[in-house]
């Protein structure tokens, strides 16, 4: 990388926008979102992006760097850019809105689909669940429950690419965690949801989820785990 310049490739526009170049200094230990952060400041200032915490906690700031989807926050230049060129565009698989932003919608929806949303098999009147922490069910779904949305793995998925109508990993990742939590009151619906069109056999196990996912998280396990499940029935998950 250029120890002084950096050029910035920043996509620019909605679909019909195109690539435009920036130079900003190089400076040690400067992120990718610090990059996009200086060009907005004094390049660009109607330059659209997110970003929340900054520390890699929200995910807010995925984007596309050099071809791959990441968390901005906590990518480092220097380990990305290439000859001193640095290529952000919005995520893959998702409408843009305008320049780095895209709508998320799409990707929510498809937690609807797959039965993601939490139901309790208890009234307010009952005692909470007991649950052993140690247990097979509980270390399983702990395994792949701390996603927080933010679309890498469906932005990086190329099942996704080609099939819109794929729920994608985040989806089945977390109809995963449902079917082995034994608190969640519809643990059946949520296995049959996983596996209505668009859901778990479309999946080609490219593994490309796993590989991006900034948590190190693995929905292809997630995913294995369910299609296994499609041969030995719900209640004979182990």
């Amino acid at each position: 990388m250029n120890s002084k310049q950096l050029s910035v490739r920043i996509w620019r526009g909605k679909d019909n926008g195109g690539l435009e170049t920036y130079q900003v200094p190089a400076r040690e230990n400067q992120t990718v979102l610090d990059v996009i952060t200086e060009v907005q400041r004094l390049h660009a200032p109607d330059l659209a992006y997110r970003f929340a915490c900054r520390v890699g906690v929200c995910g807010s700031c995925a984007m596309t760097v050099n071809g791959k989807p990441r968390w901005t926050c906590r990518t480092h230049v220097k380990k990305v850019a290439d000859e001193g060129v640095l290529t952000v565009e919005p995520l893959r698989n998702l409408p843009r809105i305008k320049d780095l932003v895209c709508d998320l919608a799409p990707f929510i929806d498809t937690w609807q689909k797959a039965g993601a949303p939490f139901s309790g098999n208890q009234t307010r009147q009952q005692p909470p669940a007991t649950v052993d922490p140690n247990s097979k069910a509980r270390l399983t779904a702990d395994a792949a429950l701390q996603c927080i949305n933010c679309a890498v793995c469906y932005s990086g998925c190329d099942v996704v690419n080609w099939n819109r109508d794929y729920l994608g990993p985040a989806a089945l990742n977390r109809a995963w965690t449902l079917v082995n939590d034994e608190r969640h009151g519809q643990r059946q619906q949520t296995f049959d949801q996983a596996f209505a069109d668009g859901g778990c056999g479309n999946c080609h196990s490219h593994g490309n989820c796993t590989r991006l996912c900034p948590i190190e998280l693995s929905p292809s396990q997630s995913i294995a785990g369910l299609k296994r499940l499609a041969l030995t029935g719900l209640d004979k998950r182990y």
